[in-house]
């Protein structure tokens, strides 16, 4: 049993390494939408055929790509982190306990609405905004539960400016979270402040 549980925290070692080099390239890129085509393309081998994909055994034969919408240009923004009022919310995970995450402002998209930016209040810190659209749930739509945009803990992060406190935000990069594909996985979802109203409909779709 420990050989197995030390073989599996290593396999989402790496799949975390892996992650983080990706983000890193996509920063890097000069052209949003070919950091974007590296992106799609490096989720699909890792969901593909990494061990720790979350992708359960039966929905690995025949997987072709996650349904990835064509990037849209005008879905990308770099906005500052307004001022709110403070907030937080605790995640049970089950087996690493509550989570806490506390609110440190909120960004104003246009024509969009606003989404409130958490950070993780324990170990290790970390950036996390997570939304739900008027997509969610429906057919040929997004998940139900929402998507991330950033989590930086876990290497999802679309580059900061920390002296102007901007982030960029772009839903093209909009991702699934693990337990929309295995149920096993505990995963914090949007909270109200975090749910648009509008279609979002770029960045990976469900169903």
């Amino acid at each position: 049993m420990a050989e197995v549980s030390a073989r599996t925290a290593l396999e989402i070692a790496d799949w975390r390494r892996r992650v983080f080099a990706l983000y890193d390239a996509v920063r890097a890129a000069d052209d949003p939408e070919d950091a974007h085509e590296l992106w799609r393309i490096e989720r699909d081998d890792l969901m593909a055929r990494h061990p720790a994909t979350p992708l359960m055994p039966a929905d690995r034969w025949g997987f072709t790509g996650l349904p990835i919408a064509p990037y849209d240009p005008d879905w990308r923004f770099e906005l500052p982190i307004l001022p709110t009022e403070p907030a937080g919310f605790g995640f049970e995970t089950g087996t690493d306990g509550t989570v806490p995450f506390e609110r440190i402002g909120l960004v104003d998209i246009p024509d969009v609405g606003t989404l409130d930016v958490w950070r993780l209040a324990s170990y290790g810190g970390g950036v996390f905004v997570p939304f739900r659209d008027g997509l969610a749930g429906r057919p040929g739509g997004t998940y139900g539960g929402g998507r991330y945009l950033l989590d930086t803990i876990k290497g999802a992060d679309l580059g900061a400016d920390a002296a102007a406190g901007t982030i960029v935000v772009d839903f093209n990069f909009a991702y699934n979270p693990s337990c929309a594909y295995d149920p096993a996985w505990a995963c914090p979802l949007a909270p109200p402040s975090n749910r648009l109203a509008v279609p979002v409909p770029v960045g990976e779709l469900y169903g």
